[in-house]
């Protein structure tokens, strides 16, 4: 460390060498000295070995300009009072602050690290050497930018997004609002204390939500039961539901989270914890029961004209203020098979529905059409939900009769009498038609040999479209090209050319009567079920069909099952 006027003096050899190595050291050292050098000149150096501070003189040598401050103990610089330009960005160090500024343009200023690098944030030099690093993921789909809120948040917040990048402060729990007495819209991240004292009222939920969403409901003053709590999904789901839910526990404390479009909103209740939290108030369900049609015969040993099977039994009931947790039990009736040979045919399946503190609703399955043979026993059409229709007698003249409706009776009436066969001896026969559920079957014309036409079945809108069921099958009659069976799923009568058909599937259609062809099955029942789609609470086995008309959830069991409300 060293000073110098930095003047050679005239002198001897040896004593000049020696100056000029002083000025050398002087120089080497930036002037090195705990104070400051006697001669000074403008731009000089001085490192100010007392405050490790790198000093230069100003231009008009009359006072030191800091430059930088030296940690000789850790080796590290600060740099005080410096600026630079950089490609029109401005940067400038003050004290401990760094500043960057657009000194030339109006385009952003970017501070740029790249290959994952750190800005690190050190701990004080007394306690040691840590620091707090941030840096960016390894890798990044597409460029990201927070942007810092514009005012400081309350006591307790936290910074979250707005799924944009924008930061805001937002409470870290739950924010927990004024007492509501009314209907009104709830916002993520709320708790809401509901008095339901004078009224009930509905809890409607956020349109849009995301994952982690969370809102609080408690029952305030304890009156749910009293005054149910109602709460509406407002277009998102509720644990897969689509509909209203209804709380009726007091003192409840329920959660609800949002999962994702599949799950929708998830429900937990804080208080009453193993208590199912839902409430479905008593709701009324709507069904339609038809049974299984009646089946038809053919190929007897006679050649005569077969009766067409009777439909199903079609009936309906409403049923009021069904309270949830009812077990109805659903069955569906087969279609009756066909036969062959002499016999009648197969009286189809009972469809039926019931349950605890239900009307137990059955409807009787189709009876069989006629055959053709001597006895009565066989040529006469069996009785059911409708009649099948009569066949013929061999070879006698007259004709069998249709079967009796509505067996056993109900009201109203779940369907109607087969039509009667005629025989005219030496000219021709026909079989009678089956009933339906809301005609009697054709009688047959001998003399043409032309078959009953099937009675016609009964039309439905359970489903929100019309639909007819329960049409009886068309006799038999080979003068005829189309022994026609009832609307509603009736199958053809064997005809000149055209053969018999069997019921429609699920329709409760009874079986066109034979001939020669095949025996014809009459078709299977269904039951449906109509309800609010708020009401509905997804609880079936049997594998219903599902679907949604209006406000109501239709249930459509084309095979056995249940639904519990």
């Amino acid at each position: 460390m060293a000073t110098h006027d930095y003047i050679i003096s005239n002198a001897t050899f040896p004593a000049t060498r020696t100056d000029i190595n002083n000025v050398l050291g002087a120089i080497v050292t930036k002037n090195s000295s705990a104070t400051t050098p006697t001669d000074t000149y403008a731009y000089m150096w001085w490192y100010d070995t007392a405050t490790t501070t790198l000093k230069i003189r100003n231009r008009d040598d009359d006072a030191w300009i800091s430059f930088a401050s030296f940690d000789q103990d850790n080796d590290t610089v600060n740099f005080i009072d410096s600026e630079v330009s950089i490609a029109g960005v401005t940067t400038s160090a003050t004290g401990t602050v760094l500043t960057l500024s657009d000194s030339t343009t109006t385009s952003s200023v970017n501070f740029i690290i790249d290959n994952q690098k750190e800005i690190r944030f050190r701990e004080t030099t007394a306690n040691g050497t840590n620091y707090v690093a941030l840096k960016s993921p390894a890798s990044v789909a597409s460029d990201l930018t927070f942007t810092l809120p514009a005012t400081d948040g309350a006591s307790g917040q936290a910074l979250v997004t707005d799924g944009s990048g924008v930061l805001s402060f937002a409470s870290s729990g739950t924010s927990w609002q004024a007492v509501q007495t009314t209907g009104f819209t709830a916002s993520a991240g709320n708790g809401y204390p509901c008095n339901t004292t004078s009224s009930a009222f509905t809890v409607t939920l956020p349109a849009s939500a995301s994952a982690g969403d969370t809102i609080q409901i408690v029952d305030y003053a304890g009156t749910f039961n009293t005054n149910n709590l109602t709460v509406n999904p407002n277009g998102l789901k509720i644990q897969t539901g689509t509909g209203n839910r209804y709380f009726n526990i007091n003192r409840i404390a329920l959660t609800f989270t949002y999962i994702d479009a599949t799950q929708g909103w998830s429900l937990s209740s804080g208080y009453l914890e193993s208590t199912n939290p839902f409430y479905i108030p008593p709701y009324d369900i709507d069904f339609l029961v038809v049974a299984g049609g009646g089946g038809a015969s053919s190929l007897n040993a006679a050649g005569a004209p077969n009766g067409g099977g009777g439909a199903g039994g079609y009936r309906t009931s409403t049923q009021t203020s069904i309270p949830s947790g009812i077990l109805i039990t659903v069955t569906v009736g087969d279609g009756g098979a066909g036969v062959t040979g002499e016999n009648f045919g197969v009286q189809g399946s009972s469809s039926s529905i019931s349950g605890s503190g239900l009307t137990t609703i059955t409807s009787a399955g189709g009876g069989g059409g006629g055959g053709g043979y001597l006895s009565s026993a066989t040529y006469n059409g069996r009785s059911g939900g409708s009649g099948g229709g009569g066949g013929n007698p061999a070879p006698s003249a007259g004709g069998g009769t249709g079967g009796t409706g509505n067996t056993p009776s109900t009201s109203p009436s779940q369907g109607s009498n087969g039509g009667n066969g005629n025989h005219v001896a030496g000219v021709g026969w026909g079989g009678g038609g089956g009933g339906g559920a809301s005609a009697t079957g054709g009688n047959a014309n001998g003399s043409g040999s032309i078959g009953g036409t099937g009675g016609n079945g009964t039309a439905s809108s359970i489903t929100g479209s019309s639909v007819t069921y329960a049409g009886g099958g068309g006799g038999a009659g080979l003068g005829n090209t189309a022994n026609v069976g009832g609307t509603g799923g009736g199958g053809k009568g064997q005809g000149n050319g055209v053969l018999s058909e069997n019921g429609a599937v699920n329709t409760g259609g009874g079986a066109g009567g034979g001939n020669s062809n095949s025996a014809r099955s009459g078709g299977k029942g269904v039951v449906i079920l109509s309800m609010p789609l708020a009401s509905f609470s997804g609880t079936t086995t049997g594998s219903p069909t599902e679907a949604t008309s209006g406000a109501n959830k239709i249930l459509t069991f084309t095979g056995s099952g249940s639904y519990t409300t």
